[in-house]
Formats: structure tokens, sequence, C-alpha cells
């Protein structure tokens, strides 16, 4: 009795056995399935089709970091970037070791706009293996969007130590040179980019140009600049490119040749018309040109007859306007600069001339107030601020001009001229400390200057 039933407890667990393990080859057998329907899928473009087949396949295996790999990898192709990074992260989570989900999570973050996060994930690609020269490239080229040039440059040079073959490192890190102001390297890293680059991508010609440019190559710049428009005929901006860069080499008949043969192939370019206007403007005020000046406007007033023309276009000719002598067509076009996106920033300084010279005071501060708000840390201000300062005092505000003189110094550093006109600002309203310690620093440093010397008597 006893042998009969352990004959069938074995029996029984024998066939419990002998399903489970049947289950699991199914099981298996099916996810294999999957994974080939999914890949098949992928490979004729079924995007929707491999995203079902992968998603029933991580329904029979939830762990399976290879499921989740291609899933994600379908959703990053898809521009579905926060699915993706969902899969890749739970691809990652099961296997911390699976370098091609942490490659794409890298490369979605990068796609997202994210680099410090992309380059968290290349950075710990790179820990596990450092011999992929995909990935250093990918590295500088999000340290280099993050930023980090210097980190950029370590990156991006141990990427064409492992592949000197691989253009694009070239041309980021002539890039990353150019930023650096390492000119000639950046010229060499580009050059190499330029050659191996097909003549479809552009960007590194683009790039080269402005860097011989910069590093007062201008035959070279035109050179390149020359060959973008050979490439790219049916373009107004390659003609007008050449035409600036002429102008800017000191060319400047050239520069007018070049850019009448735009207006004439591209009548519709607003571009070309203002390319030329600048080039005539830009004359007249060197050489006190009236004909220039008279070519520079027909010029203008037809780029700026077009509905897209730009704020630039209207402030250019509102200067040309304001050198003619016609203050007031000169503000019609500095207004209509000012209010058209995104603004041209000299129209403000511009606008500030032109109406102060009309006895408008609190119109020209409002213009140069703009002015300062718009360039932020951009470019130097101290100039614009001791004139902000100054019309304050005239509308009687010396206490804004005491903030803007203060500002003025802060950039262009102490010279008695500003320390008096900032004490007597200081003065005015009623900060006689201030006032008088304006005074005492300026004193220090110039014991000797009789304006100074003369201020300090006169304060209460």
């Amino acid at each position: 009795m006893r042998r009969t039933l352990v004959a069938v407890v074995f029996v029984a667990v024998a066939g419990v056995a002998g399903a489970l393990v049947y289950s699991a080859l199914a099981n298996e057998r099916e996810f294999e399935r999957l994974i080939g329907a999914g890949d098949q899928a992928v490979a004729a473009e079924r995007h929707f089709q491999a995203i079902e087949a992968f998603s029933g396949a991580i329904a029979l295996k939830p762990d399976s970091m290879l499921a989740h790999l291609k899933r994600g990898a379908v959703y990053q192709n898809q521009a579905e970037f926060e699915s993706a990074l969902r899969d890749l992260r739970e691809a990652v989570d099961i296997d911390p070791s699976a370098l091609l989900a942490i490659e794409l999570l890298g490369d979605v973050n990068t796609s997202l706009n994210r680099p410090d996060r992309a380059i968290e994930r290349y950075e710990a690609y790179l820990a596990l293996d450092e011999r992929s020269a995909r990935v250093h490239y990918k590295l500088g080229l999000s340290r280099y969007r993050a930023g980090r040039t210097d980190a950029a440059a370590s990156a991006l040079e141990q990427a064409l130590k492992l592949d000197p073959a691989l253009g694009d490192a070239y041309y980021v890190l002539g890039l990353v040179r150019r930023d650096q102001n390492r000119l000639p390297e950046a010229s060499r890293s580009l050059e190499e980019a330029a050659r191996r680059s097909p003549a479809s991508r552009t960007a590194a010609r683009e790039a080269l140009a402005e860097v011989y440019s910069l590093d007062g190559e201008h035959t070279k710049a035109i050179n390149e600049l020359e060959a973008l428009a050979a490439l790219d005929a049916g373009r107004a901006d390659r003609l007008v490119a050449v035409g600036l860069a002429q102008a800017r080499a000191g060319r400047e008949d050239a520069a007018v040749i070049t850019l009448g043969h735009a207006v004439d192939r591209f009548p519709d370019a607003p571009q070309a018309y203002a390319a030329l206007g600048h080039v005539w403007l830009t004359g007249a005020q060197r050489r006190g040109d009236r004909v220039a000046l008279n070519k520079a406007l027909e010029a203008l007033q037809q780029a700026a007859s077009r509905f897209d023309a730009s704020s630039d276009t209207f402030a250019e000719l509102g200067r040309a306007w304001s050198l003619a002598g016609d203050l007031q067509a000169a503000e019609r076009a500095l207004r209509q600069a000012v209010a058209r996106l995104p603004v041209s920033p000299d129209a403000y300084l511009q606008l500030a001339d032109v109406t102060v010279r009309d006895g408008r005071i609190q119109d020209a501060r409002d213009a140069l107030l703009k002015y300062a708000t718009l360039v932020g840390d951009e470019k130097p201000l101290a100039d614009v601020s001791a004139r902000i300062a100054e019309l304050s005092m005239r509308l009687g505000e010396p206490a804004l001009a005491v903030r803007w003189f203060d500002r003025a110094i802060d950039e262009s550093g102490p010279s008695a001229t500003l320390q008096l006109r900032l004490a007597d600002a200081a003065w005015k309203s009623g900060d006689l400390v201030r006032a008088h310690q304006v005074v005492d620093e300026a004193l220090a440093a110039e014991p000797g200057n009789r304006l100074l010397a003369q201020m300090k008597r006169r304060l209460p």
C-alpha cells in the first residue's frame, strides 16, 4: 500500500514538473517568436507592430533586458522619447552592463536637449568600455553643447585617436577650438572635416569660412564661401555671404558686383538688397559719399518694402536716413525696426540718437534703457550707462542717474570725470554721505585734480 502511494506521488510530481517544463519551453518559444516578429516588423518599418510584438515579449518575461532594449529603440526611432527613456532605464536596471542600452539612453537625452544627463550616460558607458570612438565622440559633442569646451576637446581627441577617420569628430573639435579662440587649430580640424565630408554636407565649410574670417584669412574665407555658393546655386544667402565677406576684406567694388548679381538673380530676396544697401552705406559713411548714400537708400528701401524684411534692414535704413539728414524718415524706419522680432539692439541706439537730436530726452533715455535690457551682459555698456545717467540728470532724476553712473564706473573703471558726475548726482539725490565718499576716493587717486577739489569745497 505504501509503495503504491509513493508511486502515485512520484508520478504526480513528475507530471507537474513535466507540465512546468513544457510551459516554460512554450513560453520561451513564444518569447523568441515575438522577439523575431518584432525584429521583422522593425526591418519592414512597421513600428506599431514591432512595439506590439516586443510588448508581448515583455509580458511573458518582464525581466528581459533584451525586450525592453528593443522596444525602447523603436520608441526612440519614433521620437517617443519619454517612452524610450522608460524602457531603456528598465533595461539598464535589469543589466547595468548593457552597453547599447546605456548608449541609447545618452542618445535619447541628447534628443531631448539634456546634455548633462547624456554626459552621465556616455561616461557610464566608457567606464565599462573605453574603446568606442563613437561614444567618445558623442561624449565630446554633449560636453560641447553643455559649454564644457576643455572636457569636450579631450573626449574628441580620444575619439580621433581611436578612429582617425571620424569626420564628425574633426568638425566638432574645430568648433571647440574656435570657441577657445585657438583659430589655427580650429582651421586644421575643420579643413580635415571638410575634406572627409560629402559635398552635400556643408556645415564644416561654413564653419571653416567663419574661422578663416576671424583669423584674418579673408581670401581663404571667400574661397570657401564661393565653393558653397557653387554647391547651392539656388540659394540667395550663399551669394550674399560671398559679397559680405568681400566687403569685410575691404574689396568693396567686388562686393558691390557680387551683390548686384545676387539682386539680379534673386529679385524677391530682401537679404540681397539689404546686403547691397549695407555695403553702399558703409562706404558712404567712410568717405562721406553722397552718391553711395543715395544708392544705399535705394537698396535698403527696396529691402524694407518686402513683407519679410528684418529688424536689421529697417535699422540700416534708419541709419541711412539719419546720415542723409532726414530725421523723421529715420525715426519711422527705426520704429519699424524695434517693432519686428527678433529686434536689432542697435536700432534702439540709433533711435536714441535721433530722438535726442530732436530734443526728446525721455524718448532717448527709454530707447537706451531698452537697448541695455536687450544686450544684458553680452556687450560692454559703460558708454550707454553713462548716457542713460546723463539723460536722467537732464530729466531731474538724480537717484536713477546714480545707479547708471555706478554701472558705468563698474564696467570701465573709475575716472575723475565719471566720479565727478556721480558725486553731483548723489548730492542732488540727497545722499551727501555717498557724494563725499565718491569725491574722497577720487581725490585719493588724483590728489591734484582741480575739479575734484572744487567739488569737495562745494559739498555741504
